[in-house]
């Protein structure tokens, strides 16, 4: 066995999201059209006596402990062993934002499992553990349906993103209750797999706006900087990203935003950012 492994975790962002149908045991259907981007959380895994788990960076939780420890969850979802390894996660990606780094932290986690030949992908069920796991686990662009569970690889265009986390923070869970399903539309078909002009927005966005002011605003405001193609929610958010064609044009943005939010998180992000 290695004695140091490392895995990159990287954020999403969800160029749309159709919430589709309500399903019988609770949880939802959707449709969206999922991009990574060049922000990272960082997954070390070194060899110990025993298992521990320890956060560090901008975004690690008080205490080192998150409520519902979506890493812990691997190994009681999986019944599996834990590992004689000490894994440090430093938090880049602001959490509760919709950028989805707790899934993409257990993803990291996972791939690290199977190097220690603890776990093989091919016949496991990841998205018991989280929605968001399974997109997280192939790493690549994909149109994602159902619950999460379908991931259909996908290309999409270069963007470059200002991306700014509001101080409200979002519940995933508790976006999911607020959702009203006589208002879902059961009229498009969202079966295709091929991605059509149906494919645009974020069905949380008019849920989000009635209950955050700041929200509210911050979605105006992004909307109206110079040069944006379209700006919009991602996930269930928090996260706003406004998308432009040249980094040039992102980076103005962002000096636009910081200056009249300067409290506010934002940054510059990129999808397709892997050269080969």
């Amino acid at each position: 066995m290695q004695a140091n492994l490392k895995e990159l975790s990287p954020a999403k962002i969800n160029l749309f999201l159709k919430i589709v149908s309500k399903r019988d045991d609770g949880y939802h259907n959707i449709r969206s059209g999922v991009t990574l981007i060049n922000l990272f959380d960082e997954v070390v895994a070194e060899k110990n006596s025993k298992f521990s788990l320890k956060y560090i960076g901008e975004f690690s939780p008080e205490n080192n402990k998150f409520k519902d420890c979506i890493v812990e969850k691997i190994f009681t979802e999986l019944d599996l062993e834990k590992p004689n390894y000490a894994f440090t996660i430093k938090k880049n990606i602001p959490i509760m934002s919709g950028l989805g780094s707790a899934s993409s932290n257990a993803a990291a986690v996972i791939r690290i499992l199977e190097k220690l030949n603890y776990i093989d992908l091919k016949k496991k069920n990841f998205a018991n553990i989280g929605a968001d796991v399974p997109f997280f686990i192939y790493n690549h662009d994909s149109l994602i349906k159902e619950t999460g569970n379908i991931t259909i690889r996908q290309s999409f265009p270069k963007y470059y993103f200002l991306l700014i986390k509001p101080l409200h923070n979002c519940s995933t869970k508790k976006m999911y209750t607020l959702i009203k399903s006589e208002k879902l539309n059961f009229d498009v078909n969202y079966d295709t797999d091929v991605i059509n002009e149906e494919d645009n927005g974020n069905d949380f966005e008019p849920i989000l706006e009635k209950h955050s002011n700041e929200i509210k605003n911050l979605l105006k405001f992004m909307r109206g900087l110079p040069d944006a193609i379209f700006s919009r929610l991602t996930g269930s958010g928090s996260c706003i990203f406004s998308v432009f064609e040249s980094k040039k044009k992102a980076e103005e943005s962002l000096s636009i935003f910081t200056k009249r939010f300067p409290l506010i998180w934002a940054k510059v992000v990129e999808n397709n950012f892997i050269h080969n």
